[in-house]
């Protein structure tokens, strides 16, 4: 802390400045390990209107708004302090660059005088960030706020959104503005498709014989859905969903034929690579969904592919077109139902086998490898009693496999995972929706490995009294890591197993309601229980899982011998 502030606490400052500008812009709720090195803007938080959410990790805070911001489409904010403060926060930053997610990071820094020797906990943040946030700004004039503020979050969802990082020096934070007025902060611009690209593309649609879109991206809207599921049943065109995209398109319209994600299905990866005309549309098509980058030819693709998306940027970075079309995946997909319209299709067959074979390859098992509690029946259960608008999350791991495949995602916001692929992130964003939709009901799905990088937020969820169930899938190991190891080094599976806490009973010591699950029997009764005291509170269940139902309807012990 400085030893002469020129601001002193509740007076106008650098750090009330912040909290008034994040107010004005429409934020909300704040995520945040708290620090001395922003006690300014904690001070000025204690008088907001926004809810401020205490975190017991920067890793778990960042996820937290990463997550937040998803259901929003505003970007989440996480306050965190200098040095391991931030590089902990750094996972949430990955996220949001991955995923496009709007982020804003705020960082207190070493004092201005110090900067450049080393001081505790000094970092470099336009270094360390650099790589992975769209901008990154060290503010040492408390005048130039007003302008990086409205800069960092136009920046933020502007384009492809991301994540930004304000570096904010602990004495600057005292200093007070000359001129402390909010700039006012415009709807970010996006490119308007012309009416011939709308033209040529319904053209490219009507002229195929085995046309696919594969939808993606985060920005689509409840109109913009309506409208591409309409053009799918009008045009006979199956839509797939990219990888941790599936709220894109409801799971039981006619149109959806699965998603891109790993352990896809065979027969989807076939109609993709035989088809005659491939539509990104909204997405990126990056290495999950591209299968490795095996989908699809790089840089000129085997098939005419079209390409829509909101960042000129992306188009053509790694696939060339036949055609890029800049502009709002929402309006395209409006402009093009509504052209597909005149010449409806007068059968769909494509669609109907399409979404069949999905149907068929989303059925649970009818038996599965080991004796313990069966993952894909578990979720069929899901499917069939939790209403539309549930919300389920999860992180990484093999558990999330059995999720996507046999989950009926019927929403847009239903979805919650990360397409960076972080570990620990299922509970932090769980917390972050049960507090967003406190009237939805929330599931959170880890593994126990997952699980046990963030499992220091079920402190955070009982002091916020979030609504939300975790489901922790427990094999007793790395499952995914154990899976390569033995398929790469047969036989050779150690430096993976877990001696696992129990993990009902560490919820229960944190308040939460929990159980123990360890037969196919015992889950609907526990998953009722725990829906109904997740209305008041946080739930979980440890759900005893066999270590040979490494994925989906594949052996531990067959791996190795194919």
């Amino acid at each position: 802390m400085p030893s002469s502030p020129s601001a002193k606490p509740n007076q106008a400052n650098a750090g009330g400045f912040i909290v008034k500008a994040l107010e004005a812009y429409g934020s909300d709720r704040l995520f945040c390990v708290p620090g001395e090195s922003f006690l300014p803007l904690l001070d000025a938080l204690q008088d907001s209107t926004i809810h401020t959410v205490l975190a017991r990790h920067e890793g778990g805070a960042a996820i937290m708004a990463e997550a937040d911001a998803k259901l929003t489409h505003r970007p989440g904010v996480v306050a965190v302090t200098r040095g391991p403060g931030a590089t902990n926060a750094s996972a949430g930053v990955h996220i949001a660059q991955q995923d496009s997610t709007p982020l804003l990071l705020l960082v207190g820094q070493v004092a201005r005088a110090m900067r450049g020797r080393d001081a505790f906990q000094e970092v470099d943040y336009e270094s360390f960030f650099g790589g992975m946030a769209k901008y990154v700004t060290e503010i040492h004039d408390p005048n130039t706020l007003p302008n990086e503020m409205q800069k960092a979050m136009h920046i933020a969802t502007s384009g492809r959104p991301g994540p930004v990082v304000i570096s904010l020096p602990e004495d600057m934070l005292y200093d007070a503005l000359t001129n402390d007025d909010v700039l006012p902060l415009s709807a970010p611009e996006v490119a308007v498709a012309t009416a011939a690209d709308i033209a040529k593309l319904a053209d490219l649609i009507g002229k195929a014989s085995t046309p696919i879109i594969i939808a993606g991206g985060p920005n689509w809207t409840e109109d913009g859905q309506a409208a591409l599921d309409r053009l799918g049943r009008v045009a006979d065109v199956p839509i797939t969903c990219s990888f941790r995209r599936q709220g894109i398109v409801h799971a039981k319209s006619p149109v959806y034929a699965g998603d891109l994600g790993r352990g896809c299905n065979p027969k989807l990866l076939a109609r993709i690579k035989e088809s005659d005309l491939v539509i990104v549309f909204g997405g990126r098509l990056s290495e999950i969904p591209a299968q490795g980058y095996n989908l699809i030819d790089i840089p000129k693709p085997q098939m005419p592919l079209v390409h829509i998306h909101r960042d000129s940027h992306e188009i053509g970075r790694v696939y060339q077109p036949t055609l890029g079309i800049v502009g709002d995946e929402n309006r395209v997909a409006v402009g093009l139902a509504e052209a597909l319209a005149k010449t409806a299709a007068k059968t769909t067959p494509r669609i109907e086998a399409a979404h069949a074979d999905y149907t068929a390859w989303a059925t649970p098992f009818a038996d599965e490898p080991g004796s313990g509690v069966s993952v894909s029946r578990l979720v069929g259960w899901l499917r069939e009693h939790l209403p539309d608008n549930a919300i389920i999350t999860n992180g990484a791991g093999n558990y999330g496999t059995w999720v996507h495949r046999f989950y009926h995602y019927r929403h847009l916001t239903s979805q919650l995972a990360p397409i960076a692929g972080s570990m620990g992130y299922g509970l932090p964003a769980g917390i972050a929706a049960g507090l967003r939709h406190p009237d939805r009901p929330v599931v959170a799905f880890a593994g126990d490995g997952c699980f046990q990088t963030n499992m220091q937020e079920l402190a955070t969820a009982r002091q916020e009294n979030a609504k939300l169930v975790v489901l922790v899938i427990d094999n007793g190991m790395y499952g995914t890591i154990r899976m390569h190891q033995e398929q790469h080094f047969p036989g050779r599976g150690g430096l993976t197993s877990l001696h696992n806490p129990d993990f009902a009973g560490l919820a229960t010591s944190m308040g939460w309601t929990a159980f123990r699950v360890e037969t196919d029997a015992e889950f609907p009764p526990a998953m009722q229980k725990a829906l109904a005291a997740s209305k008041s509170g946080p739930a979980l269940i440890h759900v005893r899982a066999d270590p040979e139902a490494i994925s989906p309807g594949v052996a531990l012990s067959k791996i190795a011998t194919g």
